[in-house]
């Protein structure tokens, strides 16, 4: 059978911070830029061995800011991994976008290289809310990005907003989920503000400025109504997309599909081995160059950790989890995990759908006190049941799946 494989490029640059972001990005080092292409082309070149055995049915370029990175650099990219792996040519390829940095030139010369889906960072409609976050774009724009990117032929945009913030209210929210379905996108990722400690916005903490929790809650129940009347069917907690128009790359990590990454902090997961490269840009670039350590952190995943990562990825999406697929992975039982769900059904947080349990709206709102306390009855099984932990704990380490070696 025919192992495909997902591959994420970050791209740590972007023209200022945002000032929500905890993501691994670096404003004003565009003069690093050149250096980091020609890092990240060796890498990608090195990893050879590793990317033989799979057809890769996925690329994303994420951030940071690809747009601002410049389609040259991001074509550049996409034409070193189709010739160091095999690319098939219907893969789903994805650059995310700020609206401030699109241009019919670039769009051109992405369209020409294959990418076929763009990820815009709209946010919000509201202007004010937008300069508050450290936005640089204006909804104006955004609109005049969705006409660019369609006119070059791209049939398949996503946009992401975010509800929850200062000084943001049920109606402005309202307004921007209106104004987001009005420019007709593919698909929409609506994620509800979390203040990282150390970002500009965690001094909002304790603020009136910020929605309550039940305004926030409020915002999201009016989000999944809505969306659905309008035919975004939700397939994840915070993903909607017209039929057939789900984020194939994204599917890949709450599904434990195989992906590798490339580029400082960028994640991987291959063959039950998850490991990540440092956060640090002058780390990655001359270990790449020099042959030092780059792997941030590296584990080895079991039956255990995989049947927790199914409980927990899985109960992340409408498609659910069940029985049939947890005993595949755990060989244990599954009746207390049942059970769970059952009572979960009772308070209308969780429904059963054939064999396949999910959670409703609801039961999203409260996901993460209600997937703990679901591994925490996974983990009451007794190891003894389970005759073949002992035996895995004992298996030889695998060969590094890591791009470049084990040192990479």
């Amino acid at each position: 059978m025919d192992r495909m494989l997902g591959i994420y490029i970050h791209i740590p640059f972007c023209a200022s911070k945002c000032a929500y972001c905890d993501f691994y990005s670096l404003p004003g080092k565009e003069g690093k830029m050149a250096r980091y292409q020609e890092a990240l082309l060796r890498h990608i070149e090195e990893a050879a061995p590793q990317l033989e055995p799979y057809y890769i049915d996925t690329l994303y370029f994420g951030g940071g800011t690809p747009s601002y990175y410049g389609a040259k650099n991001i074509c550049g990219i996409f034409s070193t991994l189709k010739r160091t792996a095999k690319v098939l040519k219907s893969s789903e390829v994805t650059v995310e976008m700020n609206p401030d940095s699109v241009s019919r030139e670039d769009l051109k010369l992405l369209k020409a290289e294959g990418v076929n889906r763009i990820s815009l960072g709209m946010q919000s409609a509201n202007d004010d809310i937008l300069r508050l976050i450290g936005r640089r774009h204006s909804f104006r724009q955004v609109e005049q990005a969705v006409r660019l990117a369609r006119a070059e032929g791209f049939d398949n945009i996503s946009l992401d907003l975010i509800y929850g913030l200062p000084s943001q209210t049920k109606n402005d929210w309202a307004d921007t989920l209106s104004k987001a379905i009005a420019l007709h996108p593919q698909h929409l990722s609506c994620y509800g503000l979390k203040i990282e400690e150390g970002t500009p916005i965690s001094s909002y903490l304790g603020s009136e400025l910020l929605p309550s929790d039940d305004d926030q809650a409020d915002m999201y129940l009016y989000m999944t109504d809505t969306l659905e009347h309008y035919g975004y069917a939700q397939y994840e907690i915070s993903n909607f997309s017209l039929p057939g128009r789900e984020s194939k790359h994204n599917l890949k990590y709450w599904q434990l599909d195989d992906y590798m990454g490339f580029g400082p902090a960028a994640h991987s997961f291959v063959d039950g081995v998850r490991y990540s490269y440092v956060r640090d840009l002058d780390r990655y670039i001359n270990g790449v160059f020099g042959g030092d350590n780059i792997i941030d952190e590296f584990e080895k995943t079991d039956k255990l950790d995989r049947a927790a990562e199914y409980i927990m990825l899985g109960m992340r999406t409408v498609r659910g989890i069940s029985r049939r697929e947890y005993i595949s992975i755990y060989r244990s039982g599954f009746d207390k995990i049942e059970y769970l769900l059952s009572e979960y059904e009772k308070k209308g947080w969780a429904r059963q759908t054939g064999e396949r349990w999910s959670f409703t709206s609801s039961g999203f709102l409260l996901s993460n006190i209600l997937i703990g306390t679901l591994l925490e009855a996974q983990s009451q099984e007794k190891m003894t049941a389970n005759p073949w932990i002992q035996d895995t704990m004992f298996d030889e380490e695998p060969e590094s799946p890591m791009p470049g070696g084990a040192g990479r």
